[in-house]
């Protein structure tokens, strides 16, 4: 479970972003989850999103494109079509590095360069990653082989949208921020989090997954979400805990204090992040019902 969480459900840092499609408008539909927020006379529209795409999923409903055309601000992780110096030096300081695989066996070796060239991937492209950084790489090409593709991302979507509008982005996060989290992890524990990685592709457990996390967004299956949140607080591997308190309850508090800051500047803004922060016990919406603010799951 924990690998594929990664991948939908923290903003990607690294892809290149392709065109947006549209699908078929009579076949339109909810997808992930929608909720308003109200503090007073502000509200606030929250939507989870998945952070990889597939052609099918646009357009978005129209209720959902209604409120992003009319609101003030996009409030989201990170801009994917931000600076991309600030993406680079990210990646630079905490993704890449000039020690190698260190303490990776022979054997452990062998299986990853399997995957290397299952992927079309050069060894010597990625050989300066650091494994944290490979671990979501290899995510990311087994998703891409189930169909779910990077450039599609609904964040990606939305940002060139907003983008062609002339709308105000916020940015809830930064790439150096999300990045720091993985580069906690000790060269120890990132060689762990690899392995985990090459396992679950190859046991086919990644590609199953794949498919129930995007068919869960896809649907707007509430029941679903709530599952894939309880078997993500039940993972006890070691990547499975580091998502669930490093990249998701560490993230979610401040995620929600900036929300709450954009609705006392602003009035029906949008906010859009990974749908596993809306979903769960510690999740944006029960922190911001905490917080004494109204909270309605419209779906």
């Amino acid at each position: 479970m924990q690998r594929q969480i990664i991948v939908m459900f923290c903003s990607l840092f690294f892809f290149v972003l392709g065109p947006s499609w549209a699908a078929d408008p009579a076949a339109v539909q909810n997808r992930g989850a929608l909720f308003k927020v109200q503090q007073g006379a502000h509200t606030l529209y929250l939507f989870g999103t998945i952070h990889v795409g597939s052609k099918d999923f646009y357009p978005l409903e129209p209720r959902l494109a209604g409120l992003l055309k009319k609101a003030p601000v996009l409030a989201l992780e990170i801009d994917p079509l931000g600076d991309p110096q600030k993406l680079a030096r990210a990646v630079q300081q905490h993704g890449l590095s000039n020690k190698g695989l260190v303490g990776m066996t022979p054997a452990w070796r062998q299986r990853l360069d399997r995957l290397l060239k299952q992927y079309n991937i050069e060894p010597e492209s990625v050989a300066a990653m650091k494994p944290w950084l490979l671990a979501s790489l290899l995510t990311v090409s087994e998703f891409a082989a189930q169909g779910y593709d990077a450039s599609l991302a609904v964040d990606a979507h939305l940002s060139k949208q907003a983008h062609a509008a002339g709308q105000k982005i916020v940015e809830l996060e930064t790439a150096d921020s999300q990045m720091a989290l993985f580069d906690k992890m000790t060269p120890a524990e990132q060689l762990l989090f690899l392995q985990e990685a090459i396992a679950g592709i190859e046991d086919k457990e990644q590609a199953a997954q794949a498919r129930e996390i995007a068919d869960a967004w896809r649907n707007a299956d509430v029941q679903a979400l709530d599952a894939l949140a309880l078997k993500a607080e039940q993972d006890d591997t070691f990547s499975g805990r580091f998502v669930q308190q490093v990249l998701l309850d560490g993230r979610n508090p401040a995620l929600a204090d900036g929300m709450i800051k954009l609705m006392a500047r602003e009035n029906n803004s949008v906010a859009a992040i990974g749908v596993l922060h809306l979903v769960g016990k510690t999740s944006v919406p029960e922190l911001l019902r905490k917080r004494g603010l109204s909270v309605e799951r419209i779906y």
